[in-house]
């Protein structure tokens, strides 16, 4: 199996889960009127794919007990439970982030969801596995919740003079966040107690709850969504297979991104791996002031916002890294 031995190994491997995880809706960029639904459902499936494909490959290399089916054979199953209950949670907590994006807009939803998030799974991954120094790690949270708060101060600006927000999409935004970071502690639970899973098994049964939580929670959106009108499964037979393929590879990037994640959180912890991985918000951002050209016209306090953010997220990246020890 392989695994960081060094702490600039696992270091560039969490900031690698980062720019996948705030890389991968570029390719639900590129569909065109494609219902989020129907995308989800390749998304899903591209996530458990790549799972198994580096549980078999990197998770396996150097068989022995840490070999995917072995480790499997000899965890405890309160740890495999523990992966899949992470991953449930992981689906839905997604699946209503993008809702709130759609209900009240990026500079809402991300600044609400995210740093729930990221403040509420620090702390309890922290409780669970203790690695790294609290003081130091609190300070480096703070400043990636402050960049959080700067992207969307930064959107806001570019979209003009805010409207009044539907009270619907703000309690999403927030039941997003408060789910998105439950998911950790599950995740430290399972890689941390007694016959642990390895990192890659446990990517493994975190997606495969994922996509098995579609069957569920996504069909049930697809027949009441929040927005929009419902959407049938013939529609997504229907959509080219350019769309289907987009799918995949933005489950695949988003997958890789999980999976350098835990095998970092090996070596470094979850509570610390997790912090530097929820900063995706601003790598989406990059994405949109370098290659899209989303802040072209914008407006000087929206560009300020933008440095500060930058400014923030490289502190927090450097305070999360003292944290190690």
């Amino acid at each position: 199996m392989f695994a960081p031995t060094s702490f600039v190994v696992a270091l560039v491997m969490t900031i690698l889960s980062t720019v996948c995880w705030g890389s991968f809706a570029n390719t639900f960029k590129l569909t065109r009127n494609y219902r989020f639904e129907l995308y989800y459902w390749d998304y899903a499936l591209g996530i458990f794919l790549i799972s198994v494909a580096l549980a078999l490959t990197m998770g396996s290399s150097s068989g022995g007990p840490s070999a995917l089916l072995t480790n499997v054979r000899s965890a405890s199953p309160i740890n495999l439970v523990c992966a899949m209950i992470a991953g449930f949670i992981f689906n839905i907590a997604n699946v209503l982030l993008i809702a709130g994006i759609d209900m009240v807009g990026l500079a809402v939803a991300f600044p609400i969801s995210i740093g729930i998030a990221l403040v509420e799974g620090v702390v309890l991954s922290y409780a669970i596995q203790p690695k790294g120094d609290a003081l130091i790690l609190a300070l480096g949270v703070a400043m990636a919740v402050l960049a959080v708060i700067l992207v969307g101060k930064s959107y806001a600006q570019l979209q003009g003079p805010g409207k009044m927000l539907p009270r619907k999409g703000i309690v999403v935004c927030i039941v997003s966040g408060l789910l998105m970071g439950t998911f950790a502690p599950f995740v430290a639970r399972a890689m941390t107690s007694a016959r642990v899973l390895t990192p890659y098994s446990t990517a493994v049964f975190f997606t495969l709850a994922s996509f098995l939580c579609c069957f569920v929670f996504n069909t049930i959106l697809m027949k009441r969504p929040l927005i929009g009108e419902p959407v049938s499964f013939s529609e997504y037979f229907k959509a080219p297979a350019a769309y289907h393929a987009l799918g995949l590879l933005g489950g695949v990037t988003w997958g890789i991104g999980l999976v350098f994640n835990l095998v970092a959180a090996s070596l470094v912890g979850v509570a610390i791996s997790y912090a530097i991985g929820q900063a995706s918000p601003m790598i989406a951002a990059a994405w949109g002031v370098f290659i899209f050209h989303e802040f072209r016209s914008a407006t000087s306090r929206s560009k300020v916002y933008l440095a500060g953010m930058f400014t923030c997220y490289i502190a927090a990246l450097t305070l999360i890294a003292l944290a190690f020890r």
